[in-house]
């Protein structure tokens, strides 16, 4: 990892305030220097579930839930199983960006080399069956522009997400004539909003309705998008600008042809957003079978 911003040199302590950790009062080497995976998705609860899932499949001896290394504070939550940090981001890519600057500290304050970052999390699609995988390998924002765009000292800087192509098909690669599940390729639409900014209806705010709804759906398909969602452009963005391999890989939990709300049973949704963490998780044990095999 290298040093992204010269003004840390100048801090006797960098505290990661949003992680209650910091790079003087944490052993930060100790805790983190293995980490080679870093796992974001929104939820709390769904990434201590993932550090339980990956632990398991990675055959490590855990005894009870997982550590929450950011337990001092409720903003985030930070898991990790062996080489795998599990990390839960919030809310749109505001809420991304802090978690996203901090863990990039604390991996380069650990000292980790070769590290791999995903978002696995939940999206809509657009005419996809509910339930599947799409691995980003455009992103784009709501004027299906590939740049997250932002105000710096008051003038707006727009940051490329440049898709890590490599890595976006050896996740495609990791996928089986066996599963339940179909995983393709796309171009994943970050909104601002979940209401307006995806085009419902049903929000507090509208100004417009269906037909116009349906109109902007249909151009956003013949334009190659797939589903939408509230962070991939930020996660893309900031992983090229750090030159951090990044890849996103989202499930559909309903066709925004069919409606805008969600209409399918709990047990089922939980279901279904385990499948981007089972295909990262196959990703995951092949680069460190891979690395086993190199040094034996």
């Amino acid at each position: 990892m290298k040093l992204l911003n010269e003004n840390l040199k100048l801090l006797e302590e960098d505290h990661l305030y949003h992680i209650a950790l910091s790079n003087v009062q944490d052993n930060l080497r100790e805790l983190f220097g293995d980490v080679k995976f870093v796992c974001f998705g929104g939820q709390s609860t769904r990434m201590e579930k993932f550090a339980s899932f990956i632990s398991h499949e990675l055959g490590l001896d855990a005894s009870g839930p997982p550590k929450n290394y950011a337990g001092n504070t409720d903003r985030y939550a930070v898991y990790k199983a062996g080489p795998v940090l599990s990390v839960s981001h919030g809310i749109g890519i505001p809420s991304l960006s802090i978690i996203f600057q901090e863990i990039v500290k604390l991996v380069y304050y650990a000292g980790c080399h070769g590290v791999t970052f995903f978002r696995i999390g939940t999206s809509g699609g657009l005419g996809l069956e509910p339930g599947t995988v799409v691995v980003s390998e455009r992103v784009v924002n709501g004027a299906l522009e590939p740049f997250y765009k932002m105000v710096v000292l008051g003038k707006t800087v727009d940051r490329p997400a440049v898709v890590d192509e490599t890595l976006v098909q050896e996740l495609i690669d990791c996928r089986l004539n066996t599963d339940t599940f179909k995983t393709v390729k796309g171009t994943t639409l970050c909104a601002d909003d979940f209401y307006e900014g995806q085009g419902r209806i049903d929000g507090a705010f509208c100004e417009h309705f269906d037909d116009e709804k349906f109109q902007w759906l249909r151009s956003l398909q013949e334009n190659g998008v797939t589903n939408m969602e509230m962070e991939s452009l930020g996660f893309i963005a900031m992983c090229h600008r750090a030159n951090i391999k990044g890849a996103v890989c989202c499930v559909t939990l309903l066709d925004r042809f069919e409606g805008d709300g969600l209409t399918t049973n709990r047990k089922l949704l939980s279901e279904w957003q385990t499948y981007p963490q089972i295909l990262v998780s196959r990703y995951i044990k092949q680069k460190l079978a891979e690395t086993v095999n190199e040094n034996s």
